[in-house]
């Protein structure tokens, strides 16, 4: 039976080095790898491309390597509420690619399907669409947007097993599942590790085959980035 259980973080990044391309899974601060993120901290890492929906906030998530400048390239669909983040987008310390979120995720997945290229019509006519190809289809213009992939894919999901094998809970299952399929390294970090054979074949949302690592998460704070409350009468 195949095996692929690191014992944490800092064993699942073995072979992290500077100017890499990483993916982030998350969205805003649901779901994302903490664990993965603060070993990548404690590395010291730099001139990283990072992939991720959005750089989290400034305290927490991609926003802590935003603040000690591990971070040289972000390409996201959402600068959001991350103030550290926008200051260094427009002080041009950091390059920043801005993506329409659908496309993001389409390129994203088209990595992970071995899909080099794909035409879509969201950009086009904008700034988005500077120095892309376009074609005509039935009448509409649409933008040529190639595949994205990375040398390592950090997800975060619910249950794995030491097969790999990856089940994501409510909303965190966002941007994790394309992204596990489009790492040349991708690591899983979960709250729950179980033996394989245990996991529901039917509830498997990331089939084992696209993990290479997996390990068992700690101290997960699971920050909520705007809490929504209704006023007491």
């Amino acid at each position: 039976m195949i095996n692929k259980v690191v014992a944490d973080a800092s064993e699942a990044l073995h072979g992290i080095t500077d100017g890499m391309t990483l993916m982030l899974g998350g969205f805003g601060l649901c779901g994302i790898p903490e664990n993965s993120i603060q070993e990548l901290l404690r590395r010291g890492v730099r001139h990283l491309t990072c992939i991720s929906n959005n750089a989290g906030v400034d305290d927490f998530g991609i926003g802590l390597l935003l603040q000690t400048k591990q971070v040289r390239k972000m390409i996201s669909s959402y600068v959001g509420e991350n103030a550290e983040f926008e200051r260094q987008l427009l002080s041009g310390e950091l390059e920043v690619e801005l993506i329409p979120q659908g496309t993001l995720a389409e390129r994203i997945r088209a990595g992970g399907a071995g899909i080099p290229a794909f035409f879509t019509p969201a950009g086009y006519g904008t700034e988005v669409g500077e120095g892309k190809e376009s074609r005509e289809f039935n009448g509409k213009m649409y933008l040529l947007e190639t595949a994205l992939h990375a040398d390592f894919a950090f997800v975060k999901a619910w249950k794995g097993d030491t097969a790999g094998n990856l089940v994501f809970k409510g909303t965190a299952r966002n941007f994790n599942p394309m992204m596990a399929t489009a790492g040349k390294i991708t690591v899983a970090e979960v709250e729950e590790l179980v033996p394989a054979g245990e996991l529901d074949p039917n509830q498997i949302h990331t089939p084992g085959i696209f993990v290479q690592r997996i390990f068992k998460g700690q101290n997960y704070e699971k920050r909520i980035e705007q809490r929504t409350v209704r006023a007491a009468n």
